[in-house]
């Protein structure tokens, strides 16, 4: 099968090319999909570079999240047939014609989404699910702080918790261009900060009048600790999801944590264990995964795609991700 690979086995977004790679064949309990879509994530450009290897046992083609035709069951699939069209997550091997996955780590594509749409969904929305309502236990009328809003689980984090009935929802970004869009969508932030003009705690203690955020979900890391810290309300609990800035903070005040009885708590998808992805996957499509539609449906839950690509042009692509400039996810088509 052709799939993308890079020269070499690491390296910049120009070591991306399109090439010849093993047809993967089922497990028992896999399915191999014929790819449509798949989706971008900063974690393939962490692994394109070689600093985050695939999980053993994964694929070590770059890409997690994916839309297409299953075209082979294994001896024990019998929930599938071939033809189903589904979206799904895997540790790896989306950047290709064909994916072996597991089976319960696939669901149906409803009809009212495109392959693109589709393909856009499972990361960014499981990560997302994950951090604010598993681990965050984000309730009614709390307050929620979200970072790199405009960041694909960033869009949706947002949307998550206005539907899972926030009060606020503060969203940080880096442009007033990206905070307009936050602003403006349906059910999107209701206030955001730009982190490198603004001091993004006091916005938030502002709009929730010194009560502070109940839920925070950082990516950043280094920069933005100790202001989360300070923006934290009393039995906070904030979901660590990247270091972006930064591993080592080299100054922080233990007290807060202390006395405001802040909940920190660090989580990766990608590393879990099938059986924890398959209980999220399966709580996922019964609490959220009805109410999606695309950028143009009715649906309280929209995905936001930022730029469609041909898979001829998966350099430019990463080029994309790695220049910040997306609002929304990138998606990309084999052609």
């Amino acid at each position: 099968m052709r799939a993308i690979l890079v020269k070499g086995g690491q390296g910049t977004a120009d070591s991306l090319y399109i090439g010849d790679a093993p047809t993967p064949t089922p497990r028992p309990t896999e399915v191999i999909v014929q790819i449509k879509a798949f989706g971008l994530n900063r974690m393939d450009i962490s692994q394109r570079e070689g600093k985050y290897p695939p999980p053993p046992g994964s694929s070590n083609i770059l890409g997690v999240e994916f839309s297409g035709i299953i075209s082979q069951l294994g001896s024990d699939v019998s929930t599938w047939k071939i033809g189903d069209e589904v979206l799904g997550l895997a540790g790896g091997g989306a950047y290709a014609e064909f994916i072996a996955v597991n089976e319960t780590h696939i669901i149906p594509k409803p009809a009212h989404l495109t392959w693109t749409e589709a393909a856009s969904i499972p990361e960014v929305f499981l990560t997302a699910f994950q951090a604010l309502v598993v681990i965050g236990q984000v309730k009614q009328n709390d307050n929620v702080l979200v970072h790199a809003g405009a960041s694909g689980v960033g869009v949706s984090a947002i949307q998550l918790a206005r539907v899972y009935g926030a009060r606020t929802v503060t969203a940080t970004t880096s442009t007033q261009e990206k905070i307009d869009w936050l602003l403006n969508l349906p059910n999107g932030a209701t206030h955001a900060a730009n982190y490198k003009t603004e001091d993004f705690a006091a916005v938030v203690k502002e709009v929730t009048e010194n009560k502070g955020a109940n839920v925070v979900i950082d990516f950043v890391g280094r920069t933005h600790f100790n202001k989360n810290i300070e923006a934290m309300a009393i039995d906070g609990r904030m979901t660590m999801l990247a270091l972006l800035s930064g591993t080592v903070v080299e100054s922080v005040n233990l007290a807060p944590i202390l006395y405001k009885r802040l909940h920190i708590e660090g989580s990766t998808l990608r590393s879990r264990s099938l059986e924890y992805q398959r209980d999220l996957i399966a709580k996922f499509y019964k609490e959220v995964f009805p109410k999606i539609t695309g950028e143009s449906g009715a649906g309280p839950i929209r995905t936001y795609i930022h730029k469609v690509y041909p898979w001829t042009e998966i350099q430019a692509a990463h080029r994309e991700m790695e220049a910040n400039s997306n609002s929304g996810k990138i998606i990309v088509e084999v052609v």
